[in-house]
């Protein structure tokens, strides 16, 4: 028989807490592990490869603390990792059957195309989940109609994590960027915020955009479709604990981390150190 265990959330560093709050909110019964790589963050200007052998690390760190579902609350190990992981690295363990990793990427791509009028909708990340165009192949799955137009922005995430975006010289980069993807088209009517930063940019970027334009954030999407996703799967909902708890763990410095993590998670954060070398 199975042991129960704890549901993994990962992420490259900070940003992921933006989902685990929200999916907190959504499914507070439930126990958590968060991962944050932060030893080796950023991952977005990083290769396939490398970010492949991260987050697999990760995933199998996750599962030797027991836990049977790790969400990748990381745009870029969704876009570079996770089908790897799901296709081949998976099917070769011995309890196969009871290892599930999902990502951010597809519950996001499969609702965002229900909030466009103009069916013209814009993406802004990190430079590696733009160029791997996740985003673009996975909404073209559920709303081929739709034209998907992308922006990089590799200065937000470095504002966000050296607390500098609430000063005014971060409104340069937001603008900046925001401009070049509207460029892209007169009709985008949607821009969805592809990686868990942005969501701590959400002021600046609404000041910067014409106000007409939703902009959607992936925190309370990614929860609703776990939701769904664990009352779809009894055999893992029931591998889960359900006792309310959250542990952080951090591959860097732990004051650092539990400094900086109240930025996103908004409350006193008390993590562990892990070194990922040996997976």
């Amino acid at each position: 028989m199975q042991k129960k265990g704890a549901i993994g959330i990962f992420d490259s560093g900070y940003g992921g807490l933006t989902i685990l709050k929200e999916i907190v909110k959504v499914l507070p019964e439930y126990n958590y592990i968060y991962l944050g790589d932060n030893a080796r963050t950023p991952y977005g200007s990083r290769s396939f490869e490398t970010v492949y052998r991260y987050t697999w690390q990760a995933v199998q760190w996750f599962f030797e603390q027991g836990c049977h579902l790790v969400i990748l609350a990381c745009n870029t190990a969704s876009a570079k990792a996770l089908r790897t992981i799901q296709q081949n690295d998976l099917p070769l363990l011995q309890d196969a059957q009871h290892k599930r990793v999902l990502g951010v990427i597809r519950p996001t791509a499969e609702v965002i195309g229900n909030f466009t009028q103009s069916n013209r909708i814009g993406i802004l990340g990190t430079s590696g989940t733009i160029q791997s165009n996740s985003y673009i192949l996975e909404i073209e799955k559920f709303f081929p109609d739709i034209n998907v137009y992308q922006q990089a922005c590799p200065m937000w995430v470095p504002l966000i994590e050296n607390n500098e975006h609430h000063n005014k010289g971060a409104d340069y980069f937001v603008k900046e960027y925001i401009d070049q993807l509207m460029e892209h088209s007169d009709n985008i009517d949607t821009i969805l915020l592809a990686c868990t930063h942005y969501p701590l940019l959400i002021e600046k970027i609404r000041k910067h955009t014409p106000a007409d334009i939703k902009i959607m954030a992936q925190g309370e999407i990614v929860a609703h479709s776990l939701k769904d996703y664990l009352q779809r799967h009894t055999a893992i909902n029931t591998l889960c604990e359900k006792q309310g708890t959250i542990q952080f763990y951090t591959t860097d410095n732990t004051d650092l981390f539990n400094k900086q993590a109240i930025l996103f998670w908004n409350n006193i954060v008390h993590s562990q150190q892990i070194n990922l070398s040996t997976f």
